[in-house]
């Protein structure tokens, strides 16, 4: 593996990292305006399980049309990096559907935590928008894949320090 590409695949898996930090702070540590209002009051453990529920709420309700806006939109956006990162990083998740299934997958750990250690609403209509960008990453990727050169040779391995492609680097 040539040092460049060495550098190119460190530089994105930083990256990757720094995305992940910022998505599991801003989904489970940082308060939103759109926290809870369940029975107590502010604050309450609070969930929706139909499906467009809260987007129709937010939508009708809300006092201004920029803030529901924002919201729905910075949902879908929040998880498109998602959708670009998984395919580049890992191989085993190298189509669109694979793609997809894992953003939903670690959207739904998000919404269950939220529902189970925050004060924050578990909300259908968020994993729903969440697929949505995770989808939109990988049609980005996909798309750009063959037009831009960001993937490794075919025998690269993070585990392996050798130039060899045999996997075996002892001298005869």
């Amino acid at each position: 593996m040539t040092e460049g590409v060495h550098k190119m695949k460190f530089f994105a898996w930083s990256l990757f990292g720094l995305y992940m930090a910022g998505l599991l702070y801003i989904t489970t540590l940082a308060w939103n305006y759109g926290a809870s209002l369940g029975p107590d009051g502010p604050g309450g453990r609070n969930y929706n399980l139909i499906p467009f529920r809260s987007i129709y709420r937010i939508g009708v309700f809300s006092p201004t049309f920029w803030d529901p806006l924002k919201m729905l939109i910075g949902n879908v956006i929040l998880f498109v990096p998602l959708g670009v990162y998984l395919p580049m990083l890992f191989r085993s998740l190298r189509t669109i559907v694979k793609v997809t299934l894992a953003g939903a997958a670690l959207s739904l750990l998000i919404e269950l935590y939220q529902f189970t250690f925050t004060l924050r609403v578990a909300d259908i209509d968020d994993l729903l928008l969440n697929v949505g960008g995770v989808s939109i990453g990988a049609v980005i990727y996909f798309f750009f894949k063959n037009r831009v050169v960001i993937d490794p040779p075919p025998a690269f391995s993070p585990w392996r320090h050798s130039d060899s492609t045999s996997g075996n680097s002892r001298r005869r």
